[in-house]
């Protein structure tokens, strides 16, 4: 069957669903089972919404999963209504964000009406991850990971709100809100450096913080590579922390080459990723002096 043989099937199970649904409201079903008739309603609008799917009809797919979520309510079906307006998300990314991120938001209001803030926590990424590469809106992503968090550390998983913490450092320092990023890169190199799993990546969470540190002042960079040492004393044999001091060092004696032969020294044998060549290049201008171009 091509995408219009779908669509046409999709639109009679919607036009059935309806008759359901009308058929329930009246008086006779109202003593007799109305609610059984709303049941088969849900189930038929979800076909539709698969259908739908089916001729990648997005939108249509989207609505028909918000009608079976509404319907679900009506019958107090709380996590079914959830699953649908999860479902009507999933289908609007394709077509229109802005209506997925409103299905998800009704989802997270009945998770965390039931206590599901894992779940919540799990939609809210998504949220944040739409605002991120859809709508491009990272003061509201950064939001929505601090919510997935919050929602995280309340049920213990510590490691999972730390994930969403990095992604709200990352881009905080983007945003020059520097100490904001500093305070979390801190509080999640401190929790690593005390696991035997993760004290490996404490250097670089410690390496970020300085640089961050960096870009507001010298001295404080100076200062905060002192205290990672004394806190983490492998970080004093890192590579990052080797790095820090010649970048100090060049930029003490306001030297640009050999600002830029440590940094190329380093990417040759650690690549450098876009988020530590934004920094690198903020600490380089203020070494030249050119303030006008500092963003």
């Amino acid at each position: 069957m091509d995408n219009s043989g779908k669509e046409a099937e999709a639109m009679a199970l919607l036009a059935e669903a309806e008759r359901k649904v009308k058929n329930s409201q009246s008086f006779f079903s109202g003593l007799f089972g109305g609610s059984s008739k709303i049941e088969e309603a849900c189930e038929i609008y979800a076909r539709a919404a698969n259908m739908f799917k089916m001729a990648k009809n997005w939108s249509a797919a989207g609505n028909a999963f918000c009608q079976a979520a509404q319907l679900h309510l009506q019958l107090q079906s709380k996590h079914d209504a959830a699953t649908c307006f999860v479902d009507a998300g999933n289908a609007f990314k394709k077509a229109d964000p802005q209506e997925a991120i409103n299905c998800l938001m009704r989802a997270i209001e009945i998770y965390t009406d039931m206590g599901r803030f894992t779940i919540a926590a799990k939609h809210h990424i998504s949220i944040a991850e739409i605002y991120e590469t859809e709508l491009v809106d990272i003061e509201k992503a950064i939001a929505h990971y601090e919510q997935s968090a919050d929602y995280y550390k309340g049920e213990e998983s510590n490691s999972s709100a730390n994930k969403c913490l990095l992604k709200v450092a990352g881009y905080a320092a983007q945003l020059e809100q520097y100490q904001k990023a500093i305070d979390i890169y801190e509080q999640v190199g401190t929790s690593a450096m005390d696991s035997p799993l993760l004290k490996y990546s404490a250097k670089d969470y410690f390496f970020k913080a300085a640089l961050c540190h960096f870009c507001i002042d010298m001295l404080n960079a100076k200062l905060a590579v002192q205290k990672y040492e004394e806190l983490f004393p492998a970080f004093s044999d890192s590579r990052e922390c080797k790095l820090m001091k010649k970048l100090l060092e060049a930029h003490e004696e306001q030297n640009v080459d050999s600002y830029t032969e440590s940094v190329k020294e380093y990417d040759s044998i650690s690549r450098l990723d876009q988020w530590l060549t934004t920094m690198l290049l903020r600490i380089k201008k203020t070494i030249q002096g050119d303030e006008e171009d500092l963003r």
